[in-house]
C-alpha cells in the first residue's frame, strides 16, 4: 500500500545541549506540571532542576508530580491528574521515559475530562468513551530512547485490577505541542535499559514495517530507523558517553515514534502488553526481546513478506542477505552484542500455564493490532510463541 496521511504537529528540537533552548521556547502556559518517575535518576542527575531553571527563566511558575512507576497505572494517571487541578496547572511537562510521557498524556486529558481514564480506553474492559474537552497541552522532554512517546498522540496504560494493559489517546490533541530530544539527557542510563528501550524502538520500526499499513513513507522511516538502531546500539550500551551512538539511537527512537502515527504496529505488542499486565515488574523491552525471534519466525516460515525480512536483514549490517531467515540472524547478532540475548521469562514469574491467558488477554485488550499482522495469527500460536519463547 503506498497511500498515507500523515500529521504530526509537534515542534522538535533535537540535539544535543537543546534542553537549554526551553527557555526560548513559546511555552503553551503560565503555570506547569512537570511529571517524573517514582524514581530518582531525573532528580540526582540534575534534569530535573535544569528544567525547573529553564521554566523560571521563561516567567512560567511550577509545581512536580513525581509518582510515575515503570508500566504507569490507572490509579496514578488520576492522581496526576487531581495534583493538576488542585495546583492549578494550565500545562504539562514530561520529563523521563515512556511511562513518564504516555501517564503525562493522559494526565493531561484527565486534567479536563470528566470521570476515570479507564472510561475512556478502547477494548477490554474500557468504558470507550470519546473526548469532551480539549486536553492541557503538553511539552515532552525525553531521557531515554524507547518508546518515541514524545511524537506521538498516544500513551499505554495499565489497569492493575484487571491486568489490562491498553493504549490510550489517538487525538490530534495528544500530540506534545513542543518536544525536546536531547541525548545528553540519556548518558545516564545504564546499559541493559539502554538495551531494553533500544530494542523497543527498534521493534516499532519492524513491526511497522512489515505491517499490512505499511506505505512508501512509513518504510523510509522504518528503515532508517532499523539501520541506525543496528549500528550504534550496541555502542551506546557499551559506553553510555558515546555521544554519536547516543544520537543515533535517539534519532531512530524520534522516527519510530513517529512512524507509528500513520503506520500500525503489529501484534508483537499485544503479546508483550499481556506480559508486563500480568507481570508488571517486567520491563516493556526486555519483554519483547524475550518473544521477538518466535514471533519474526512465525511470519517467516509462512512467508508472508520474505522480501522485508531480506531487506531488513539487508540494513542491519547483512548487505548479501538473501532470505528472509537471515533477520533472524541479525536480530539474535544484535541482542548478542546488545547482552541482551539470555533473558528469561521465569526470572520474572512467567509459568507456562498462564501462555493461554495472556494469549486471551493480548487479543481482548489489543486485539486491533492484529489485523495489521502480515499473516493471520491466531490463538494457538500466540501461545506457541509465548511456548517457544519460555526459559
Amino acid at each position: 500500500m503506498n497511500s498515507f496521511r500523515i500529521y504530526i504537529p509537534t515542534r522538535t528540537l533535537f540535539g544535543a545541549g537543546m534542553v537549554k533552548e526551553l527557555h526560548r521556547q513559546q511555552l503553551p502556559g503560565k503555570k506547569a506540571m512537570i511529571v517524573v518517575s517514582n524514581g530518582r535518576s531525573t532528580k540526582d542527575n540534575g534534569y530535573l532542576d535544569t528544567v525547573g531553571s529553564e521554566l523560571k527563566q521563561a516567567g512560567i511558575e511550577a509545581v512536580v508530580f513525581d509518582r510515575v512507576e515503570a508500566n504507569p497505572l490507572k490509579s496514578t494517571v488520576m492522581a496526576g491528574a487531581a495534583f493538576a487541578k488542585e495546583n492549578g496547572c494550565d500545562f504539562v511537562v514530561a520529563l523521563g521515559g515512556g511511562s513518564v510521557m504516555d501517564a503525562s498524556k493522559a494526565m493531561a486529558f484527565m486534567a479536563t475530562n470528566p470521570g476515570d481514564v479507564w472510561d475512556y480506553i478502547c477494548g477490554g474492559t474500557g468504558g470507550g468513551r470519546t473526548m469532551q474537552s480539549k486536553p492541557l497541552p503538553l511539552v515532552c522532554i525525553t531521557t531515554t530512547a524507547g518508546t518515541g512517546s514524545e511524537a506521538d498522540q498516544w500513551g499505554v496504560i495499565t489497569n492493575d485490577e484487571t491486568h489490562e494493559k491498553i493504549g490510550f489517546g489517538g487525538y490530534d490533541e495528544l500530540f506534545p505541542v513542543l518536544s525536546v530530544v536531547d541525548p545528553e539527557l540519556m548518558k545516564s542510563v545504564p546499559p541493559k535499559f539502554t538495551a531494553y528501550q533500544g530494542f523497543d524502538a527498534l521493534f516499532h520500526s519492524t513491526e511497522c514495517y512489515i505491517s499490512k499499513t505499511a506505505s512508501l513513507m512509513s518504510d523510509m522511516y522504518a528503515l532508517t530507523a532499523i539501520g541506525n538502531v543496528a549500528k550504534y546500539l550496541p555502542r551506546a550500551v557499551k559506553d553510555g558517553n558515546d555521544a554519536e551512538a547516543r544520537e543515533r539511537v535517539a534519532f531512530a527512537n524520534n522516527l519510530s515514534g513517529a512512524v507509528m502515527t500513520f503506520c500500525s504496529t503489529t501484534a508483537e505488542h499485544s503479546l508483550e502488553h499481556a506480559m508486563s499486565a500480568y507481570h508488571q515488574n517486567l520491563p516493556h523491552g526486555a519483554g519483547l526481546i524475550m518473544i521477538s525471534k518466535a514471533f519474526y519466525e512465525f511470519f517467516i516460515e509462512k512467508h508472508a513478506c520474505d522480501e522485508r525480512f531480506i531487506k531488513m536483514a539487508q540494513v542491519m549490517g547483512m548487505p548479501e542477505a538473501d532470505k528472509p531467515g537471515d533477520f533472524i540472524t541479525m536480530l539474535v547478532k544484535l541482542q548478542q552484542d546488545c547482552g541482551v540475548a539470555d533473558l528469561k521469562m521465569s526470572d520474572y514469574g512467567f509459568t507456562p500455564d498462564e501462555f493461554d491467558t495472556l494469549a486471551t488477554n493480548a487479543r481482548e485488550t489489543m486485539g486491533g493490532l492484529f489485523l495489521a499482522n502480515p499473516c493471520e495469527l491466531g490463538h494457538a500460536d500466540c501461545v506457541e510463541i509465548f511456548r517457544k519463547s519460555f526459559r
